[in-house]
This record gives C-alpha cells, structure tokens and sequence, in this order.
C-alpha cells in the first residue's frame, strides 16, 4: 500500500507499469502488443500532476485541473486498440491534457506526426515540456477551440477525442470530413450517467462505419454543444 507523500523509486513505477497493463489493461481486452509494450514503457508517473504521482498507475481517474481528469489507464489502452495507430499516420488529438495520450500516440505513429490541440495554454505548455523530456519531437502542439473540428493538418488517418459529446451535432460533420479514406475515429457520446465509445471509420468519399465499443463516463469536451431539452 502507498502512503500519500512517500516517494517510490524508479523500480516501484517500472513493476506498477508492468502491473497495470497486466491487470488492468490487458484484462480490459486490449491485446495488440504495440500498445501494451508502449504503456509498459512509457512512464506514466511523469505526466499525472505532482501530487497524485504515486497513484499514476492505479485503476481511476486523475484529476488534471479545469474540471478535466486523466483517463484511467484501460480506457486509453482501448481506445488506441481500436484506433491501430500505425507508424506513418498522421494523427489529430483534441484535448491534450497532460500529454500522456499524446506521448502514446506520437510513439505507435513514430514515423508520422501527431498534431495536438487543447483550450487551456497551461495544458499546452505543461505536456510540451514532458514531450520534450522523454525525446517526442513528432508532435505538434497548439491551443485553440476544436470542438468544431481542427482541418489545418487534414487529411487526418486517426482522430481521437479525449473528452466527450452530448450528442453528434452538425460541427461533428468537420471531423468526419477530415479523415483521409481509411481513417479512423475515436469520440465518447453521450451525457452522464450513459455515454458510449464509438469508433469512426471512413470507408469512402461518402461512406462511414460507426461502431460502439463500450460504455464509460468522462467529462464532456469544453463548449460541447449540449441537445436542447423541452419541458411541457
């Protein structure tokens, strides 16, 4: 058991890394090995705030400040599997956060780019400097407003959503529209307490796949346009 302020050393995180995707997110049904071997490798502890770093590898949620939270590790092992990342993709990721998820993304599309994009300048600088840190230079990072769509890099082979939307409203038409033939899409639906991963797939010019993937609850992405709601 951790006791709160009591530092872990370097082979305490290495061991709860190997522990987590075994644990957590193997047992998740995430099986694609690229995955689990760069969540085992990538130091999650360097990118959760300070003071919740030696839970970094616990089964929950962290709070990252903003309303905004880090996802639990085997919601983001799932949503890279479905996403296959591959080495020369050029990615979009609305929402950096603390650059966790960005540093995971820039690592399976390592001979590609991955463009990243957050409204707060303070998560922008923050996860530029863990980027930085562990030698990601295959990342673009930029703050700014993307709920409606980010089409300055498109077309896009993989975009992921890291908070949620009440509903797919007709700005989501521009994230649709910015996936190369090919590509991939990952955004969580819905309002609490029922919200849905869903999985995007662009099979054509004119063709998509939608796939629900699983349940799960996050915070909604900022100035996501809520359903207008009508009382009698």
């Amino acid at each position: 058991m951790l006791i709160p302020g009591f530092p872990m050393t370097a082979m305490n995180f290495d061991q709860a890394r190997r522990n987590m995707v075994a644990s957590q997110v193997r047992t998740w049904e995430v099986l694609d090995e690229r995955v689990l071997e760069a969540m085992e490798r990538l130091p999650r502890e360097d990118f959760v705030p300070s003071q919740y770093r030696n839970i970094a590898c616990v089964d929950t949620e962290i709070p990252i400040g903003h309303g905004q939270v880090m996802s639990a590790p085997k919601i983001v092992g799932r949503m890279l599997q479905a996403l296959d990342v591959q080495p020369g993709d050029r990615v979009l990721e609305v929402g950096t956060g603390t650059g966790y998820t960005t540093a995971l993304l820039a690592t399976l599309a390592h001979q590609g780019h991955v463009y990243s994009v957050d409204v707060h300048a303070e998560f922008t600088a923050t996860a530029a400097q863990r980027l930085k840190n562990h030698g990601l230079r295959n990342v673009t990072l930029e703050t700014g407003n993307a709920v409606n769509g980010w089409d300055q890099y498109e077309p896009y082979d993989v975009i992921t959503i890291t908070g949620s939307l009440p509903t797919l409203t007709a700005g989501f038409q521009n994230f649709r529209d910015s996936l190369s033939v090919g590509g991939r899409l990952f955004v969580v639906v819905g309002e609490a307490p029922t919200m849905e991963a869903t999985l995007i797939a662009r099979l054509g010019e004119h063709e998509w796949q939608t796939e629900r993937l699983f349940e799960t609850v996050i915070p909604s992405l900022l100035h996501a346009t809520r359903p207008q709601k009508f009382t009698l």
